[in-house]
């Protein structure tokens, strides 16, 4: 591991004296290939560079006790303890910063939340679910935008609802909330204050860019249509609403939330081009899922991964067994907790892999 270290140190190196070189400054491509390389290592070795002070320390210590002076020698002994625990931390860190990164990790998201069982309840939680990521994207400094819905009926809420997330490292934040999360609580129409279950469905796409997946146009049929309003009214006179079919998979999108059709179908491409790459993906994991034991469950969006209990207050993830008592909070975008505490059992489950 360390020889490789020493190997990403030097070329390292190399990345800043060429991002020095008046030569590469004029070249804006190559600039900008050598940069991207540059901040992705920066971590890496700054963390290296920590560890091999840090070892340094160490040994300058284990010299100071060999001396004979016991004062010096019992301040050392306190200082050791502390350093190694420090160069444990470090260590541990490298190895973590050495895993394979998901190439999707920086992209852009594509959030997608859908109503299941339990009726207008189900509905009522999808829009909570949204206005939750959409404050947590608010705090992360992200930018949402809502591409398509279709609302629950008279008593709010969304059936569905898809929006783009757009922001540095959205997607390796967001990943582990695909699946169904499920919520009990007393329905604002039970008037006999019984608790209900119902369940809403989350998918966290990562966007496609238009070159990873080729379209080819013949393979699609479009549809425009009248947009349509609460209680199916128009919402205007035109035809503005754009239904987009992949006929090889027979996928589906629709999009009628801009007044131009333009605008509806390059969104609606835009999902359409997740949610290829998603299958994509997904067929290829489907080949190597007994080797990949770093999932975090099983990725299947029919599990159920997390439950909201608002009689007790409490938000559960059945993955990691990870109970939080602020569900208030939680469903106010102050997720934070839950979703580091899943990055730390994904990274912990790939070292045992690693190691394996």
């Amino acid at each position: 591991m360390f020889g490789r270290l020493k190997e990403i140190e030097h070329r390292y190196a190399e990345l800043e004296n060429l991002l020095g070189d008046p030569e590469v400054v004029s070249r804006p491509a190559v600039y900008q290939r050598y940069a991207k390389e540059h901040a992705d290592l920066t971590d890496l070795v700054h963390t290296f560079r920590d560890y091999e002070k840090t070892r340094r320390q160490i040994e300058e210590t284990q010299r100071i006790l060999r001396e004979n002076d016991e004062e010096l020698k019992e301040m050392a002994r306190e200082e050791l303890s502390e350093l190694r625990d420090d160069l444990a931390a470090l260590e541990k860190r490298l190895k973590i910063l050495l895993l394979p990164k998901d190439p999707n990790d920086e992209r852009n998201v594509l959030l997608e939340i859908r109503a299941g069982t339990g009726g207008d309840e189900a509905g009522l939680f999808a829009g909570d679910l949204f206005r939750m990521y959409a404050r947590y994207a608010e705090k992360m400094g992200w930018r949402v935008e809502v591409i398509s819905s279709s609302p629950a009926g008279g008593v709010g809420g969304f059936k569905e609802i898809i929006a783009s997330i757009e922001g540095r490292g959205a997607y390796s934040r967001l990943k582990f909330e695909s699946g169904v999360h499920r919520v009990q609580r007393v329905p604002v129409t039970e008037s006999q204050g019984r608790i209900h279950t119902s369940a809403v469905t989350v998918a966290i796409l990562p966007e496609a860019e238009e070159v990873e997946v080729n379209i080819d146009p013949n393979d699609l049929r479009i549809d425009v249509f009248h947009s349509s309003g609460h209680g199916g009214q128009s919402v205007n006179t035109t035809d503005s609403a754009v239904r987009i079919t992949h006929l090889p998979t027979g996928l589906v999108v629709s999009c009628q939330d801009e007044k131009s059709q333009l605008k509806n179908k390059a969104k609606a491409m835009k999902v359409l081009r997740a949610r290829l790459l998603d299958r994509m993906v997904r067929k290829q994991n489907e080949e190597i899922a007994q080797a990949r034991k770093s999932q975090v469950g099983s990725g299947d969006r029919s599990e159920r991964i997390r439950t909201y209990n608002f009689p007790q207050g409490r938000v559960t993830d059945h993955r990691i067994g990870l109970t939080l008592y602020s569900l208030d909070q939680f469903l106010d975008g102050e997720i934070e907790a839950m979703i580091d505490a899943l990055i730390a059992h994904f990274q912990a489950e790939a070292l045992k892999s690693a190691a394996a």
